[in-house]
């Protein structure tokens, strides 16, 4: 056979349909243990259905968003702890909905790597399937994709893709919200999934050894610490929500407590938040210091261990915190929101997170 009679076959091109097969037949349990109403237990067709009515809802309106996990994938890949990953993802966009009011309802994932390791796809997804679960929504579908070329040996990134659903006149905008109002700050799990680019270069220029015990707890590794997945809000918000007792909520993600809290204001309100009403966790303080990181930057990029806050009415309030579960590590009261400039401003007397940022004017809006 000459060299233009070779007969080329895709797996030589380094794409292996057979290890495609294979992993959607591994995982079938992983997603038939997401089921619920509205939703069926099978895989592999070209879309994944979905029947609001059998969920129970009469006038719905959908809500959809989509996420990554961001660089913490670099350190799972590194570390080689793909287990939590996937509820990151999950989390990232469930947290979304929430804040809208919305249940979510269905989860679709976007697996993408150079060459398809089957043990790690299947640990990365049985942590997909871990997050739905724990948000009560359905993973229904996905896509995985095997690109020689495009990533590098060993790497792999992940996308999510949630659809919720709110009965009509039920959805959160923020529109409720109002000056004297309270608010309540839940904690976060850890760093979650923002700002990790800062903690991988602080890791490598101060040469971090992730494989020994925490500084901050001796009884921990520091990947652990790092690798700690996002605290997924839904089961402990959504009651409370639809008893109509929350007026809006924040996911504090990328862009801290200054960027986020505002996106849920009115024009002419200020959320004003003060930072002494809780303990600066180990790992923040560790953050902080190891980066010598201002006070205004750490508020802009980290949670500073709130993960979700929640603006409800003064008459409210206590109702609110006795709904809260205590595994939800409910800080109480952290804040309030006053007349004034949309934005936000983080006060301590210690100084930790002392910042302000004017939000309107830095939107353009």
């Amino acid at each position: 056979m000459s060299a233009n009679d070779t007969s080329y076959t895709y797996e030589q091109a380094g794409v292996s349909i057979a290890a495609g097969n294979r992993l959607v037949k591994a995982i079938g349990p992983l997603v038939k243990a997401t089921m619920r109403p509205g939703a069926d237990g099978e895989i592999g067709g070209f879309g994944g259905f979905f029947d609001p009515k059998a969920a129970g809802y009469k006038d719905p309106l959908l809500v959809a968003g989509n996420d990554g996990v961001g660089t913490k994938l670099k350190l799972a890949i590194d570390s080689g702890r793909h287990d939590t990953v996937g509820i990151d993802l999950v989390a990232m966009c469930v947290n979304d909905l929430i804040v809208q009011g919305a249940e979510p309802l269905f989860f679709l994932d976007y697996f993408a790597t150079g060459k398809l390791d089957n043990g790690v796809a299947e640990r990365v997804i049985a942590g997909i399937a871990e997050g739905c679960k724990q948000a009560g929504c359905a993973l229904i579908g996905g896509e995985t994709a095997e690109m020689p070329g495009m990533y590098a040996d060993g790497d792999y990134d992940l996308a999510g893709f949630c659809v919720g659903a709110v009965e009509r006149g039920e959805q959160l905008t923020g529109e409720r919200v109002r000056p004297g109002d309270v608010l309540i700050g839940l904690a976060s799990s850890g760093v979650h999934s923002n700002g990790y680019s800062l903690v991988r270069r602080l890791a490598a220029d101060k040469g971090w050894k992730l494989d020994r015990p925490a500084l901050f707890d001796q009884e921990r590794l520091l990947i652990d610490a790092l690798m700690e997945p996002t605290r997924i809000y839904v089961a402990s918000l959504l009651p409370i929500i639809r008893a109509g007792l929350i007026n809006g909520l924040a996911h504090i993600t990328g862009g801290g407590l200054l960027e986020n809290i505002p996106r849920i204001l009115p024009e002419g309100a200020h959320a004003e938040i003060d930072a002494d009403v809780w303990d600066q966790s180990g790992l923040m303080a560790f953050l902080q210091a190891q980066g010598n990181i201002e006070p205004e930057e750490m508020a802009r990029t980290f949670n500073c261990d709130v993960g979700m806050v929640l603006a409800v009415s003064e008459d409210n309030f206590a109702a609110v915190i006795d709904r809260l579960p205590q595994d939800e590590y409910s800080f109480g009261q952290v804040g309030r929101v006053v007349e004034g400039l949309r934005g936000c401003t983080v006060r301590g007397c210690r100084g930790t997170w002392a910042a302000k940022a004017d939000w309107a004017a830095t939107h353009n809006v």
